[in-house]
């Protein structure tokens, strides 16, 4: 018997649709992609119709509006999906995916993290640690929803430094011994994902020594794991588990549903891992308003070497921020955009950027890229990244929900 509660990780009763439900109309892309294209999600809401699927079970930021009464409806369908049978089980597993879009191919393994071992706490020693500051407004509305979902739908993205591929490559390379799940094109532009379900002793043994063998080799209070996509939803998981593990016996703890959460575990060194810088649309103001919020950052024209670059309807404003010298380009725009109270948007890819300020009273800033082998260094270093430092992939690549999980 393999004790995972060291490790962080471990397998789940994770839940598939039946065979006859489980097309390309079950998955749908992370919610918080397109907010500002509710054109988007209501496209892909009218190509599903009536057949099942997970964005019955979500809530699209893209309607924060109508949240309470997409909460209420998400809910219903979580217990309508659970009471007909849509739902099967498959008792303590991982799962292999295969994600290609226009990247390469992606692999990972769906997995349940310890929430024991994760801590989104400034100055945190975790095992498992987020990436970029937890904004704590952000959580009790996501806590809220997860107090009341029967099932957890995850877009989580945690990610292992490991350079020679050991840990998931070697899964990968033996895919077809394994029991294939799904094999399914995406809607939304989001490509093709595979999956194989892993139950195996000889699979289940590589993976917690390689992972053992990964965690001996790690400084003094590295991270194992850092989390890429879904900072707040994981802080929102966890801030559910310190609630419940109040009312519970240590015996009770060890196994409760509420202790885990759903992950999809990538190595960072995958060839078709990108990352992408996420830009920001400013809302009602103009690229002078925007030029003098920066004004301590000494803002000045430069198409050489800009690090930030305005674009409005009249054309593109390269900047060179020499105010920023020392400090992350990405921290230093943040901190004086908050500052001056404008209304922003987080983008991912240039040309929605263009889109967005084609189409209202938006400017958009070109933000500056942050080279992958610097985020583990920069964590355990740091701490975390300022918040939207970075996108996995364009919004297209993000990941789609697909596994479900019961959390009561």
């Amino acid at each position: 018997m393999i004790d995972w509660s060291s490790l962080g990780i471990a397998p789940a009763a994770f839940l598939l649709p039946r065979q006859q439900d489980l097309n390309r109309f079950w998955p749908v892309i992370a919610c918080d992609q397109y907010t500002s294209q509710p054109e988007v999600w209501r496209a892909v809401e009218e190509e599903i119709g009536r057949h099942p699927s997970t964005l019955r079970l979500i809530i699209p930021e893209a309607f924060l509006e109508e949240t309470e009464a997409i909460s209420q409806k998400a809910e219903q369908a979580m217990r309508d999906y659970l009471q007909e049978g849509l739902l099967e089980e498959l008792p303590e597993v991982f799962i292999l995916v295969e994600r290609s879009t226009q990247s390469g191919r992606r692999i990972g393994l769906v997995t349940a993290i310890d929430l024991e071992q994760y801590d989104y706490q400034e100055g945190s020693r975790s095992l498992i640690r987020a990436t970029e500051q937890t904004v704590l407004e952000r959580i009790p509305p996501r806590l809220k929803l997860r107090e009341r979902a029967a099932l957890e739908l995850s877009h989580v993205l945690l990610l292992v430094d490991d350079k020679e591929d050991s840990l998931i490559g070697p899964l990968y390379n033996r895919r077809e011994a394994l029991p294939l799940l799904y094999d399914l094109p995406l809607l939304m532009d989001g490509g093709h994902i595979r999956g194989w379900q892993i139950t195996g002793e000889a699979e289940f043994s590589h993976l917690a020594k390689t992972l053992q063998t990964l965690k001996a080799r790690l400084a003094d209070d590295a991270p194992l794991f850092a989390v890429g996509d879904g900072n707040h939803s994981l802080a929102a998981a966890k801030a559910n588990w310190e609630q419940h593990k109040k009312r519970l016996s240590l015996a009770a703890q060890a196994g409760h549903p509420a202790r885990f959460a759903m992950v999809e575990l990538i190595n960072l060194h995958s060839p078709a891992l990108l990352f992408e810088p996420i830009h920001r649309a400013v809302f009602g103001a103009d690229a002078k308003a925007i030029q003098q919020a920066l004004a301590p950052l000494q803002p000045a024209l430069d198409k050489a070497s800009p690090d930030i670059t305005l674009i409005t309807r009249e054309g593109d404003l390269p900047l060179r921020l020499p105010g920023a010298e020392g400090r992350m380009v990405t921290a230093a725009v943040q901190e004086l955009l908050d500052q001056a109270g404008f209304a922003l948007d987080y983008v991912h890819g240039i040309e929605a950027l263009r889109g967005l300020v084609d189409s209202g009273d938006t400017v958009g800033i070109l933000m500056p890229d942050f080279p992958k082998d610097l985020l583990f260094p920069t964590v355990q270093r740091d701490g975390r990244l300022p918040r939207k430092t970075f996108s996995m992939g364009e919004a297209n690549e993000k990941r789609f929900y697909l596994e479900a999980r019961k959390i009561i």
